[in-house]
């Protein structure tokens, strides 16, 4: 007696699964969101609402998640231990953020002048050796 092999997604004669498309179409609505989400925060914007932004979901997201944690043990029965609280930094990723893009934009704003200067200094140093 042969076994029947399927394919992934579909049947033994190669037809797709009837709950691809109701893949796809889950996969595009996140995206979807994701993209409604961040066009509608303004998120790709200035740094200003992006921060704000950042700050808003630091200040929202953990009782959320809290939340929502409550509720699967109430209908699962589960029980989940507290986590500790995530340690707060004094640091501003906008600050380091910004002067790394300025030290990259000032060293590629320079390469052009500099890789002449090392050109002209390496004809030098092999013009010397070969004397």
């Amino acid at each position: 007696m042969e076994k029947l092999r399927f394919k992934r997604g579909g049947d033994s004669r190669g037809r797709a699964s009837p709950c691809l498309p109701s893949r796809f179409l889950i996969k595009g609505t996140v995206a979807g969101g994701v993209v409604y989400l961040v066009y509608d925060q303004e998120l790709l914007g200035p740094s200003d609402k992006s921060h704000a932004a950042l700050q808003k979901a630091e200040e929202v997201v953990p009782p959320a998640m809290y939340q929502f944690s409550q509720y699967v043990c109430e209908q699962t029965g589960l029980k989940i231990p507290q986590l500790p609280a995530p340690p707060k930094f004094n640091f501003h990723i906008r600050d380091s953020w910004n002067s790394g893009i300025i030290m990259v934009m000032s060293a590629l704003s320079v390469a052009p002048s500099k890789a002449c200067e090392y050109t002209k200094d390496g004809w030098e140093y092999l013009k010397e050796r070969i004397k």
